[in-house]
C-alpha cells in the first residue's frame, strides 16, 4: 500500500467569487444593517406608554397582527388587521 500525500498547490484552493455574487453579498450585509439601525432608533424615539402594533410573518409566510398596551400589560394577536382593531377600541372603550 503507497500512501502518497499531495497538496494543492494554493491557486487551486481559492474559491473565485463573482463580481455579482460579491455585490449581493454586500447588499444583503447592508440592508440588514439598515434594517437593524431603524430598529434601533425606532426603540429609542417610542413612548414606553403607547399602543404598539405591529405586524409579523411566521416561518412559513402567514402574515399576522400583534398588539400590545404597555400601560394594561395586555396583548393580542391575530390574522386579521380589522380584529385587531376591534381588540383596541375594546380595550379603551371602558
Amino acid at each position: 500500500m503507497n500512501n502518497d500525500i499531495r497538496c494543492l498547490p494554493t491557486e487551486d484552493t481559492r474559491i473565485n467569487c463573482s463580481p455579482l455574487f460579491k455585490k449581493k453579498i454586500n447588499s444583503n450585509f447592508w440592508e440588514s444593517l439598515h434594517s437593524i439601525w431603524e430598529k434601533i432608533v425606532k426603540k429609542l424615539l417610542a413612548d414606553s406608554n403607547e399602543l404598539q402594533v405591529w405586524q409579523k410573518v411566521d416561518r412559513y409566510g402567514n402574515i399576522y397582527w400583534q398588539a400590545y398596551d404597555p400601560t394594561t400589560g395586555k396583548s393580542f394577536s391575530s390574522g386579521s388587521e380589522a380584529d385587531v382593531c376591534m381588540w383596541i377600541e375594546q380595550l379603551y372603550r371602558y
